[in-house]
């Protein structure tokens, strides 16, 4: 399922580039400020489409590459590397069905999701619901069918929906009521397009669609966006609450049709696989930077207990505390690794759902305790309130609010041995 790049991953993020994204981060932060020059600037390199394949105009990289690409761009600019990633779970949902279910024609279900994003348009993730823990298998929101190839108009509110300020294409979910029959819904017991999947039409069923807002504008209803941004971290991403009142979702972007709490459809594993791993990529990064930070701690001049001059790492406390940080770091690295390869060479797992979750609060946990260990090892100057260290400990407990949540994550664990 791989292939050739068209270009590296140090040709889409150039050193040069990245050391302007980490001059910027500060400022982003201070201001609360949406991170505009860093996307212009990853929009002309074209890694908003790194995961598009060469033959449609991508980078071609692959899930794994995709990976090691979003690491050092969280090493640089955590905000600006989360506000992407919502774009490239997108794009790379768009790849994993692309690779696994073709038309008559070898046409994917989502091409036109990776054309657009070639023409630089921006994807944004509007799933995530206040309450809603079952996430992807349920929505609070409510699509009204429109009729007969006409789409569906959606209603509720969205939380933490990055890249509020720029997007063009807005992905969400909603509930049709029990009741309505959705446009061109096969008969029920009729397997339908398998593009799309099915669900009977008297039995409530889910939508997953994509909102288009070209010019600023949206075709039909009206999007607002309640409360204020102002977070403890990961500020830039500007990830606005958006109340979505009778926005149209057409038909030719209805990307799947499933049933509640119904897992087997290839695009709820194309997006849990993609948001799951390529979020954890973001907090591996932001680890990667913390134990740079706190190697360089450990390698400065310090006086010994008996008066001689040494350097910290000779303290067996830093050097126990660097170490178990550093092969925690190691083990999450290799599992994401290894996950992110599984996806690219579409290995059939019967425990795919319980592995990304797992790979998702592994890594995220374990870059909070290297960030926790660096800030023990640089000491008082990183408790400077706009030193880079400080930012990137309020940066990493974002990691808390992304699903599959620990709750849940125990929760499937539980079942799993219950049988």
């Amino acid at each position: 399922m791989t292939e050739n790049s068209a270009k590296t991953v140090e040709e889409l993020l150039p050193e040069s580039m990245l050391r302007g994204f980490r001059e910027r981060a500060p400022r982003y932060d201070a201001e609360n400020a949406f991170f505009h020059e860093d996307l212009a600037e990853l929009r002309a390199a074209g890694y908003l489409a790194a995961p598009v394949p060469v033959r449609l105009g991508g980078a071609g990289l692959g899930l794994e590459r995709l990976v090691a690409a979003q690491r050092r761009l969280a090493a640089h600019a955590p905000a600006t590397a989360l506000g992407v990633n919502m774009h490239l779970v997108w794009v790379q949902v768009a790849r994993f069905l692309g690779d696994r279910v073709r038309g008559a024609d070898d046409s994917g279900p989502l091409d036109w999701v990776l054309r657009d994003a070639v023409a630089g348009e921006i994807f944004a993730f509007g799933i995530s619901e206040a309450g809603n823990e079952a996430v992807l298998m349920d929505s609070g929101s409510s699509a009204e069918p429109l009729g007969e190839g006409e789409g569906y108009r959606v209603t509720g509110t969205k939380i933490f929906t990055t890249l509020s300020p720029v997007w063009t294409r807005l992905g969400v979910h909603a509930r049709v009521r029990s009741g309505a029959v959705a446009p061109d819904e096969p008969a029920a017991g009729s397997k339908g397009d398998p593009h799309l999947g099915a669900a009977d039409g008297d039995e409530a069923s889910l939508v997953f669609g994509f909102v288009r807002r070209d010019a600023g504008e949206i075709a039909e209803g009206s999007i607002s966006h309640p409360g204020t941004w102002n977070p403890l971290g990961m500020r830039a991403t500007q990830s606005w609450t958006t109340r979505l009142e009778g926005v149209r979702v057409a038909e030719s972007d209805v990307a799947a049709r499933i049933a509640p709490f119904d897992g087997s459809d290839p695009l709820v594993l194309a997006i849990f696989s993609s948001f799951s791993v390529l979020t954890a990529a973001v907090y591996a990064g932001i680890a990667d930077r913390a134990l740079e930070l706190a190697a360089e701690s450990a390698r400065r001049p310090a006086r010994r207990p008996d008066g001689s001059d040494g350097i910290r790492l000779d303290d067996p406390d830093v050097s126990a505390r660097l170490t178990a940080a550093i092969l925690d770091h190691r083990a999450s690295l290799d599992a994401l690794a290894m996950l992110a390869r599984d996806v690219d060479e579409a290995r059939a797992r019967d425990d795919w759902f319980l592995a990304l979750a797992a790979a998702r609060n592994r890594v995220t946990d374990e870059a909070r305790r290297a960030v926790d260990v660096a800030m023990r090892l640089v000491g008082a100057s990183g408790f400077q309130a706009d030193g880079e260290l400080a930012r990137l400990y309020r940066d990493v407990l974002a990691g808390l609010f992304h699903p599959s949540s620990s709750r849940a994550l125990a929760s499937t664990v539980r079942g799993s041995i219950s049988g």
